[in-house]
């Protein structure tokens, strides 16, 4: 990289409680560098702000503005997208190319999960390939905690999953009170929680209750548990207990159809047909239960992946950690890389940061450990409550309010001047747009 020359910051995939902490790590962290960048820019709704050349200009924002970025949840304030890259889209690749130039770009920093990575290391791979000067980062984030290796190599885990896990703690606390209440009519208590096919923020409910007082049972994808397995299970416990909580993965199956599936090609489980948690409750009500009473559900949904409230303050503090490492290795290191968090060895946890090759994380897909599964598949073990909790803080992250209401960050639509011409992403011609 030579010279000074401008920053571009983009977001994608779902958001975060945190993913606003990355995104004021890595402009602040560039502001700071005034001698090495130039502008900063965020593009709006990720990738395809790049493609539609919507570039929020950061660098003209009210610095007390920006200050609140940490504890604004979501990715409301510029955007995010679940637009992927194919191999075959040519054109949106040249888009890229040409919105980069006519800006200066010289640094491209995605914010994201296992797709996103894929995406920015095809960015690099391009800009190298022509020969424009770009150095592309990535700074990881995804609640569902499934970037990487199951030996926790690559990155132990991801921004975004300790304030999610902190949220079902919390629910949980709840819930055994709500269950204990009401259980003479509502036995059941049923939940689903976010993840896909990845058990981490199924098993983030054990949090709640680590001395494992609550009838609770949790089913896994990596499990493969069936509904009459499920239903034995839960009458095994309501023998026990009378009562009992279940929480769900969106992706047990249920057997229900209507699939629809997101830009990424992943399962849409909100939007699909009979969820994880219709399907169980339904089921359950159907055959005989060993309590009185009867199963009921809930779906938190996107809540604990957009609700401030519950946020960790060590994964405030790491979001925007990891997101300033990716700067160093921007000037350090070059392009293709992603910023990582590992753990410091010891009993005590301390996060130390470093830095993995894109390809070697892109389109990655790891689970929870089958080892942190107890050996009837119903709960985690202590293992995973060793490695999950110190996660999750003591506290929960500091919000500032306003009139007795939460105050978010207020970005200005202050937008890069347009460059050049207008263009529909190939991946969404023929489509309203």
């Amino acid at each position: 990289m030579s010279g000074k020359r401008n920053v571009l910051i983009a977001q994608s995939g779902g958001p975060s409680p945190v993913i606003n902490a990355s995104l004021w790590g890595a402009a602040s962290a560039c502001m700071e560098r005034d001698d090495r960048f130039g502008t900063v820019f965020a593009a709006a709704h990720g990738i395809e702000g790049v493609l539609t050349e919507r570039l929020i200009d950061l660098s003209a924002q009210d610095k007390r503005e920006l200050a609140l970025l940490p504890t604004t949840p979501s990715a409301g304030a510029v955007g995010t997208c679940r637009y992927k890259l194919h191999d075959g889209n040519e054109d949106d690749y040249r888009r890229i190319l040409e919105v980069f130039r006519a800006h200066d770009i010289g640094t491209f920093f995605y914010i994201g999960g296992n797709d996103s990575m894929d995406t920015a290391a095809k960015v690099s791979k391009l800009a190298a390939e022509t020969g424009y000067e770009l150095t592309v980062t990535g700074i990881p984030k995804t609640i569902d905690n499934d970037v990487g290796d199951e030996a926790f190599r690559l990155i132990d885990h991801t921004p975004g999953y300790g304030s999610c896990a902190r949220y079902w703690a919390m629910t949980m606390q709840n819930a055994e009170e709500e269950n204990r209440a009401i259980c003479v009519s509502e036995c059941v208590s049923v939940y689903q929680a976010m993840g896909r096919r990845a058990g981490f923020i199924t098993g983030a409910a054990r949090l709640g209750d680590p001395e494992r007082r609550t009838p609770l049972l949790m089913f896994f994808c990596e499990t493969g548990h069936t509904l009459p397995e499920l239903a034995e299970a839960v009458n095994r416990k309501l023998a026990e207990a009378g009562r009992c909580i279940v929480v769900v993965n969106e992706g047990f199956d249920v057997g229900g159809g209507g699939v629809r599936r997101d830009g990424f090609g992943h399962i849409e489980y909100g939007a699909s047909g009979t969820t994880a948690m219709q399907g169980v409750v339904s089921y359950l009500n159907s055959v005989h239960l060993a309590a009185r009473g009867q199963a009921t559900g809930q779906i938190p949904g996107v809540m604990q992946r957009s609700c401030s409230l519950f946020a960790s303050e060590v994964d405030v503090a790491e979001a925007a950690a990891v997101a300033r490492h990716a700067v160093e290795i921007a000037l350090r290191d070059g392009s293709g890389w992603m910023a990582t968090i590992l753990r410091a060895p010891g009993d005590v946890y301390r996060a130390v940061y470093d830095k993995v090759r894109l390809e070697d994380v892109a389109c990655s897909e790891r689970f929870l450990p089958r080892s942190w599964i107890t050996a009837d598949g119903t709960d985690v073990t202590d293992d995973f409550v060793r490695y999950a909790r110190p996660l999750i803080g003591e506290t929960g992250a500091e919000i500032p309010r306003e009139n007795g209401l939460q105050r978010f960050a207020r970005l200005s639509p202050v937008f890069a001047p347009q460059r050049t011409g207008p263009y529909v992403p190939e991946n969404l011609r023929g489509a309203a747009y």
